[in-house]
């Protein structure tokens, strides 16, 4: 399998992989990466925020031949069992809604404990703590035992994770290109408020990414200089949705408003722009060549581009019966059906290949939509 496309240059286009954060619906993303890595590709640069960014962790973090069964592993860890496991099948809906309540009240083993002190209204935390619901230390724990902290930090495939500043409320991407990327980094890009704590790193207190950007696919497009990429985005909400006609279609609705974070409009918005660079890079190429120093060109020139980027949207599929918990839908059901979900969708995008699309020479930018059933 091969990721080449049209390029003006002929260059091999860097892979990328882009992750949203979405809690439990992030064992879709397992099954992306899965299907990917079983068609020989591996990515050069992931980047995730929250559950994005502890996937994305597992593979940067581990070498090839180790990824999908530290991923495994990591999902196997957080799957819930309790009594609604047992009887998910005999009592669907009575075990779906038991199984919000032992989540919310026992949380996850090798992802977060309740903190009970902490449940008390009006309790401050000491030593300049932000208050939390529950504690991470598992999760701490675990990403201790499934990672290699040297790949991590300075391994070959880059790694970038996104987390809030608590203090000024700006977003820090934190790039193994440019820093040395540890467990602090991917805790701080899940630490979501008010469950869970801030994480400190070089003396500041981060939160989850995902409350000011949830899909940090601009981390890529804004990358100078570009180079071709062929862009892999797993899409865990929808912007788009039906009237809600009840409380819980309400929640979900509010959820999937707020955590698109307006991908598609972020994305059409640089598809523009990176026609433009285009337009202006074959401007300045009509220019003779005598005429290409004038000041006024050599001013405008870091605006001209002629890289070629194919986005390839993978969205995660409408389950029956998901509603706002959906994000803690950590039962063994439905893990298990999105990860196969995420499978299927990078199957039907690697079978198509819309990639090969030669608009790309012209517009610079060509955006693609992969949509995938549950299986």
């Amino acid at each position: 399998m091969t990721t080449s496309f049209p390029s003006l240059r002929g260059e091999k286009p860097q892979t990328v992989l882009v992750l949203q954060g979405g809690g439990a619906l992030g064992a879709y993303q397992f099954g992306v990466y899965q299907g990917l890595h079983e068609a020989g590709i591996e990515p050069d640069w992931v980047i995730g925020t929250s559950i994005g960014a502890i996937n994305a962790a597992l593979i940067a973090g581990n070498a090839p031949e180790h990824r999908l069964e530290r991923m495994e592993a990591f999902w196997d860890r957080v799957t819930h069992q309790g009594l609604s496991t047992w009887l998910a099948d005999v009592l669907p809906d009575w075990a779906h809604a038991q199984h919000k309540l032992e989540v919310v009240l026992g949380g996850l083993s090798g992802f977060f404990r309740p903190n009970w002190l902490t449940w008390g209204a009006g309790r401050s935390e000491p030593g300049g703590e932000t208050p939390s619901c529950y504690s991470t230390q598992p999760l701490r724990e675990t990403l201790s035992e499934l990672l290699d902290p040297s790949l991590l930090a300075r391994g070959p495939t880059r790694l970038t994770v996104g987390a809030v500043n608590v203090r000024t409320g700006q977003m820090r991407y934190f790039d193994s290109r440019h820093e040395v990327v540890g467990i602090d980094a991917v805790m701080a890009s899940g630490a979501l408020a008010p469950a869970f704590a801030a994480v400190h790193v070089d003396g500041e207190s981060y939160w989850d990414g995902g409350l000011y950007s949830n899909s940090p696919i601009e981390v890529v497009l804004d990358e100078h200089p570009r180079r071709d990429a062929l862009i892999f985005s797993a899409q865990l909400w929808r912007a788009e949705g039906a009237l809600p006609q009840s409380l819980p279609a309400m929640d979900e609705r509010l959820k999937d408003i707020q955590f698109a974070s307006r991908a598609d409009s972020h994305i059409e918005r640089q598809r523009q722009l990176h026609h433009l660079r285009h337009v202006v890079y074959r401007l300045i190429d009509a220019f003779p060549e005598e005429h290409r120093g004038h000041p006024v060109l050599q001013r405008h020139r870091h605006l001209a581009c002629d890289a070629v980027m194919h986005v390839v949207k993978l969205r995660a599929p409408v389950l029956p019966g998901q509603d706002g918990a959906k994000d803690i839908d950590f039962s063994r059901q439905g893990i298990a059906v999105r990860h196969a979900s995420g499978l299927a969708t990078a199957r039907a995008a690697l079978e198509s290949c819309p990639w090969n699309d030669e608009r790309g020479l012209s517009e610079g930018m060509c955006v693609h939509q992969i949509d995938a059933v549950a299986r």
